[in-house]
């Protein structure tokens, strides 16, 4: 009896063990699929930055170690100096459309900052409303703003009138902001563009920082008898800092490249970088050089941008 028994008991494990066996494949499987999901709803973006941004990224490369004219066609010839070039004549340009850039993002944050934070904390019934007078300029086309600035620092203009007439013409001419009195064809016209046209930028990221915070942290800090300025110095702008470099960030990239506002708004002498790539392509036609620039503004940005990001991710900018 007892040998029957033991010589039963494994046989009867063994289809148990058997109907077991497909349950961990087909949960195997499934797990499998849901692991693939993310990647497949990654495929589109893929696509389209490979289509849009890699290939012509590759493609101006090649283009920027070529020799050759329009006329007689452009050839890879592998002409690095061609950088050395751009970076010998136009160099100080880079250098302009950077203090310009920076300019207007630091008068966008300045702006913008105290203009979120009344949207996030004290505009109450009328934070739509203020967020649609934010926008509202992105219904109007970039040229057409930038072409009413022409009319507001026009020479005959009630600003220029206003600011001659209190001697601040004087003050910025000294500073060689404007120049023989007057706005338009100065860079002051260009920094008054680029920051009137890219503030949108600065406070919607800002905006969306700031109404993430909590009230009740403003309440505490209240109770532990933190003075507003002290409120704001350790507990609201630590917090926004995020919004602060996005803000920064999506400011400092287009004003950058940009040659609109230098183009219509500033003199011959005022020309930024991005006004030289479209002369270069355009006009010139020049395709290696306007390449070779192109990248040379794409790498100084990637370079500086990596360097602030690394700032602002350590305590020292709080």
């Amino acid at each position: 009896m007892t040998s029957d028994t033991t010589a039963v008991l494994p046989g009867a494990g063994a289809p148990d063990a058997g109907d077991q066996g497909p349950v961990p494949a087909a949960v195997g499987k499934a797990a499998r699929r849901r692991r693939r999901i993310p990647y497949l709803l990654l495929l589109p973006g893929i696509a389209w930055l490979l289509v849009f941004f890699a290939l012509p990224t590759v493609y101006q490369a090649s283009t920027s170690v070529q020799t050759g004219s329009l006329e007689k066609g452009f050839r890879v010839t592998w002409h690095f100096a061609t950088y050395w070039d751009a970076i010998r004549e136009y160099g100080s340009l880079y250098g302009w459309s950077f203090v310009w850039a920076a300019t207007a993002t630091a008068l966008c944050l300045a702006l913008g900052y105290p203009l979120a934070y009344t949207i996030a904390f004290k505009a109450g019934r009328w934070r739509n409303v203020i967020l649609v007078l934010v926008i509202a300029p992105f219904f109007t086309s970039f040229l057409i703003r930038t072409l009413a600035w022409q009319t507001i620092l026009a020479d005959g203009g009630w600003v220029v009138r206003t600011l001659n007439a209190v001697h601040l013409l004087d003050v910025t001419d000294a500073l060689h902001w404007t120049r023989d009195h007057r706005l338009m064809q100065t860079p002051f016209a260009v920094v008054c563009g680029l920051t009137y046209n890219f503030l949108p930028f600065m406070v919607l990221p800002l905006y969306t920082s700031l109404e993430r915070i909590d009230p009740r942290l403003h309440e505490a800090a209240g109770d532990l008898y933190a003075r507003p300025f002290t409120t704001f110095r350790k507990v609201t702008f630590p917090i926004s800092l995020p919004g602060v470099v996005a803000g920064t960030l999506l400011t400092f990239i287009p004003a950058s490249g940009d040659y609109i506002n230098a183009q219509l708004l500033g003199g011959v002498q005022d020309k930024m970088i991005g006004n030289v790539i479209q002369n270069q392509f355009l006009t010139q036609v020049d395709y290696p050089l306007a390449a070779a620039l192109s990248f040379i503004l794409m790498a100084l940005i990637l370079v500086m941008i990596t360097l602030y990001i690394r700032k602002a991710g350590t305590e020292e900018l709080v």
